[in-house]
């Protein structure tokens, strides 16, 4: 069975079609991109299986169940974290804290016991310190441990942002573009990071523009070209494909 299943998925605002149709699957443990020219749908697909956006029609199957339209806390709870094109990170609190963040679906809610510190509370809240200052060493960024966020470089808050979708445990992680405004050496590090989260075992679907780096990385590919399916399979396949390099190159 397919860990992902999307089926015929569409929206539309006001007249504009942004997402037409489109339908794909993939098994888990791979790398699969979704590629495309500016403004051919890529985000707002994400927007639509992640729980952001509601789709107008279609649906989305994870492990075989439907999902469609269950809020990001309700799939975070069942393995699906994402990372944003833009940043969102609190500037306001340190890298750890943000880390930990992420882990949030896992901490005790009681209010009361938090009040009074319960034992188990305090022993929670170090765990989960010392479970975030593992995943900024994954990503490396163990020279930020105690750093604030707004005092780190860009290139270090995106993998900080890939730290803390890691730190809600997902067996399904949503890049959308990780390597977006890095240099090449950040880029680089991002590529080499995104394996590794592969190779832990974590399905990594990703939303990007750097070539080289979706065909190094990528298992599958899927190509949208105005909100609808151009062409998938493997990189050599998207590579070769017709309909890809008219696209890509503004010839249709």
């Amino acid at each position: 069975m397919a860990l992902l299943e999307v089926k015929d998925l569409s929206i539309q605002f006001g007249g504009v079609k942004a997402v037409q149709n489109v339908s794909f699957s993939m098994e888990a443990g791979i790398v699969y991109a979704v590629i495309g020219p500016n403004g051919a749908g890529k985000t707002t697909l994400f927007n639509l299986i992640t729980g952001i956006y509601t789709p107008t029609s279609g649906s989305v199957l994870l492990d075989g169940q439907p999902i469609t339209g269950q809020s990001p806390n309700a799939l975070a709870q069942r393995g699906v974290a994402r990372t944003f094109q833009n940043l969102q990170v609190c500037m306001n609190m340190s890298a750890l804290e943000n880390v930990m963040v992420g882990a949030h679906l896992r901490l005790d809610r009681n209010l009361l016991k938090a009040a009074l510190c319960w034992p188990s509370i305090r022993r929670r809240d170090a765990e989960l310190r010392q479970e975030a200052a593992e995943l900024m060493l994954f990503v490396g960024l163990q020279a930020y441990i105690n750093a604030r966020a707004d005092s780190m470089p860009y290139g270090a808050l995106k993998r900080l942002e890939i730290a803390r979708a890691l730190a809600m445990r997902p067996r399904l992680l949503f890049l959308d573009e990780p390597a977006a405004g890095l240099n090449p050496k950040e880029t680089q590090e991002v590529d080499a990071l995104v394996r590794n989260v592969a190779d832990s075992g974590i399905t990594v679907v990703l939303v990007e523009h750097d070539m080289k780096m979706v065909m190094n990385l990528s298992d599958r590919i899927l190509v949208l070209d105005y909100g609808k399916k151009l062409a998938e399979g493997s990189a050599q396949e998207v590579r070769q494909n017709p309909d890809v390099i008219a696209a890509y190159l503004g010839t249709h």
